[in-house]
């Protein structure tokens, strides 16, 4: 509608104008300008269907016609407009994290049983250059999520990238947060390689790292996941150029952890020593209320040995302290049944 009122002003502008050429100059000038500005909304529309949080703190729930430098914009590669999701190591995030991030937040919320799906097409153009390798969170971003909004407030599924300096490849992967039984002190993630490594594959020591994946992902590469929530299934489908598509289907109404005997061995390994491991309530995530989660939500951070600049958001971006990822396209909407 701005942009409507905005033309038809100008055309008036131009013929009350026609003799002036000053004036004309100036009217078909600012319309030029107009025209060229190209809005996240214009390339992605579905943002009526969400708000979001910027790496600086901004909260915004009104997405149509907006963008903010730095943070949330439009680039061309030449061929293609993208939406670009950035967002520095350290600045201001949700009262839950202390990572970073510049995220669509659905404003629709569902229950497993009901479902909903999330597409997404995507490269990760940056992630941070400094951390510490032993930290699984270093060097990562999730790029999708599906979040709790009752009880313990976990999360069901977090797509990842991640990808070492130094490496030509990265990985993706998806972690599940169990819906703790009980106490939530005992929480946390079991993850699922896609293409490279898992969460769980870190360096021997902060500074070095293990082996480059054969399969994984490029910086610049790229990928598409869909998440399918359909009658409490949680369909997963990754594809790639030049990769294997990749599928998996998640109960989020029963367990798979339920008891202790239950519990992996990756989960053993990387959390025993450091915390009490817990086990899920018996029907998982059934009946809780979710929502999606789109963008660029930072791992990196001073917990993970990540250069902060003491929180100079314009020096981490100068330094490699940040994380950038483009969405070309994208949809949010009802589930659909597996295979339709």
């Amino acid at each position: 509608m701005r942009k409507i009122l905005f033309t038809v002003f100008t055309l008036l502008l131009i013929v009350g104008c026609k003799n002036n050429p000053k004036a004309e100059s100036v009217a078909t000038s600012e319309s030029e300008t107009e025209a060229q500005i190209k809005y996240p909304s214009d390339v992605i529309p579905f943002m009526d269907k969400w708000k979001i949080l910027l790496g600086d703190g901004t909260y915004v729930d009104s997405l149509m016609n907006y963008q903010k430098e730095d943070f949330f914009y439009v680039e061309n590669d030449g061929t293609t407009d993208w939406v670009v999701y950035k967002t520095p190591n350290s600045g201001i995030t949700s009262r839950t994290s202390s990572n970073t991030r510049t995220e669509l937040g659905e404003k629709a919320h569902w229950i497993p049983e009901t479902g909903g799906k999330l597409t997404g097409t995507l490269k990760v153009q940056h992630v941070s250059t400094t951390g510490d390798a032993t930290k699984a969170s270093a060097f990562s971003v999730v790029i999708g999520q599906i979040h709790s909004d009752e009880g313990h407030e976990n999360e069901p599924l977090k797509i990842y990238y991640k990808k070492f300096p130094g490496h030509t490849k990265g990985s993706v992967f998806w972690n599940y947060e169990i819906n703790t039984k009980g106490d939530n002190s005992g929480r946390w993630d079991y993850s699922t390689v896609v293409w490279g490594h898992n969460f769980s594959v870190v360096g021997k020591s902060p500074t070095s790292y293990p082996e480059e994946p054969e399969n994984g992902i490029a910086l610049g590469e790229e990928f598409t996941y869909e998440v399918n929530v359909y009658k409490g299934m949680m369909y997963l489908t990754f594809t790639s150029e030049g990769h294997d598509t990749i599928t998996f289907a998640k109960n989020l109404l029963k367990s798979d952890f339920a008891t202790t005997e239950a519990i992996p061995q990756q989960i053993i390994d990387g959390y025993a020593s450091r915390r009490t491991v817990g086990v899920e309530r018996e029907i998982a995530y059934a009946g809780e209320v979710n929502y999606f989660k789109q963008g660029a939500y930072n791992q990196a951070n001073i917990k993970t040995g990540s250069e902060i600049y003491d929180g100079d958001i314009k020096k981490q971006y100068a330094n490699g302290s940040y994380t950038e990822v483009w969405f070309k396209n994208a949809t949010v909407g009802a589930s659909t049944k597996p295979n339709e």
